[in-house]
């Protein structure tokens, strides 16, 4: 494992992308689910080799802040620290349903030839969305990549609303659309799987004032993929 960094991520794209050199493109992030949100994102364009998390391995604790808190301040020192061109936020706070965001990015240098993305969703205890380590391409044309949510592993998916975020602290911060009910016991337990691994989704039930989850089945699951990154290379 190089650096502070983990790595890779399971994305599709439409073309096939040869070596990147140092250029501009334009990136668009679009969410495709029908009620989940996306805290502030971190795209980092930043050198091989150092990548944000590994499917099947146990979250850094700066994966472990942005999936359940959507505090991606460490990563983004993680990737500053490799000289990463870097933007952050670029929704300027919280990407709803069926919006996207665009903004421009330069690599600025020939090294920062993989472009990473990430962000937790919400309501979710420790669900984040994870374009990781794509190679950025350097000829003209459109590149989409559909990514998928994964789970950090790091906190039981108990779906109750309590205001959590911390590392370590249960529960999920909040429901964004002021949906959710109240009176949960817990939808899960810890995970069987305590490494970052594909999300199942969340659970919710139909009982606004108990049952075993806060969220509502009707109203918060989603199916993979959950957000759309379109890259530009002009």
């Amino acid at each position: 494992m190089k650096n502070t960094l983990y790595a890779v991520v399971a994305a599709t794209s439409i073309a096939a992308m040869p070596a990147a050199n140092a250029v501009d493109f334009d990136v668009q992030i679009t969410n495709l689910s029908n009620a989940i949100y996306f805290t502030p994102f971190l795209v980092a364009a930043h050198p091989a080799g150092n990548n944000l998390f590994v499917s099947g391995q146990p979250a850094s604790a700066n994966l472990q802040a942005m999936a359940e808190g959507g505090d991606i301040s460490g990563l983004e020192a993680d990737v500053m620290a490799l000289g990463a061109t870097i933007v952050t936020d670029p929704a300027s706070g919280l990407l709803g349903p069926a919006t996207s965001t665009t903004f421009t990015m330069n690599t600025d240098s020939t090294s920062n030839d993989r472009l990473s993305i990430v962000a937790m969703l919400l309501p979710t205890n420790d669900a984040f969305a994870g374009l990781n380590a794509v190679e950025i391409p350097t000829a003209p044309g459109t590149y989409r990549f559909d990514v998928p949510a994964y789970d950090a592993g790091t906190e039981a998916n108990d779906e109750l609303i309590t205001g959590g975020g911390m590392p370590g602290t249960p529960g999920i911060p909040a429901d964004p659309n002021g949906l959710a009910g109240t009176g949960g016991t817990g939808a899960a337990a810890a995970d069987a799987n305590p490494n970052v691994h594909i999300h199942r989704g969340n659970l919710g039930d139909s009982n606004a004032t108990g049952g075993p989850s806060d969220l509502d089945s009707s109203v918060h699951r989603w199916l993979n993929p959950v957000i759309r990154v379109t890259l530009t290379v002009r």
